[in-house]
């Protein structure tokens, strides 16, 4: 297996800032997860099917076609979709989108192509635990809830997404609950994972947390 950096954690902790930045630093390709299950979301929505269609859910995930450009940029069958990825219909569903055994099979299928030619860094919920399980370099990244709010809420307004603070925040502790308690994928400590506390943390120090924890796993493998 090529070098795999698996990143797990909960909702706004800094992964998908975190994932590009130790991409571009280590020469990886950078992977996220999580906007893959966004893009089954915002067509299921877009072909007007009820979230109790699993049939056709599993249908779209099957046929459809996803593209995670370097850049960030997400692709749904060929269109720039990024900018609807993080919108409040998408919100509401992509919880339970994920939550259906096929599509999780479908995609981790997908994730883990991804990584058989190419070095790779990829974050999620069930990267370090299910996708990847025997990779050396484990991390999972917290943060308190209304930190992790309030960076939400930011990352909303720099997309032109208006949804109230007190909103977000409790979409977050929805997540945080839900998230831990899937019966498939769900999120997950474990003892090899290496625990970041991204509060009080810049981007920059997680960054270079990371690097650091990376340099010395390789070190002890020589």
């Amino acid at each position: 297996m090529n070098k795999v950096i698996a990143i797990d954690g909960v909702a706004s902790s800094g992964k998908g800032a975190v994932t590009k930045i130790v991409a571009e630093k280590l020469n990886l390709t950078s992977i996220d997860t999580g906007s893959m299950y966004r893009a089954i979301a915002l067509e299921t929505i877009n072909k007007n099917i009820s979230i109790d269609e699993v049939d056709k859910i599993i249908d779209i995930a099957k046929n459809c076609t996803i593209k995670l450009d370097p850049s960030g940029v997400v692709y749904l069958n060929g269109e720039d979709v990024t900018k609807y990825l993080k919108t409040k219909e998408v919100n509401s569903i992509v919880s339970q989108v994920s939550s259906i055994p096929e599509v999780r099979e479908i995609l981790v299928e997908q994730q883990r192509k991804m990584a058989e030619d190419i070095d790779v860094i990829m974050e999620g919920r069930d990267i370090t635990t299910v996708v990847f399980p025997n990779t050396k370099y484990k991390f999972y990244l917290d943060a308190d809830v209304e930190e992790r709010a309030k960076r939400r809420h930011l990352q909303n307004k720099e997309l032109g997404i208006d949804i109230p603070y007190e909103e977000v925040l409790e979409s977050i502790k929805f997540r945080d609950e839900n998230d831990k308690n899937k019966p498939v994928g769900a999120l997950k400590r474990c003892d090899d994972q290496i625990y970041i506390d991204t509060t009080n943390m810049s981007i920059d120090e997680v960054v270079n947390e990371i690097i650091s924890k990376v340099k010395e796993i390789e070190e002890e493998s020589k």
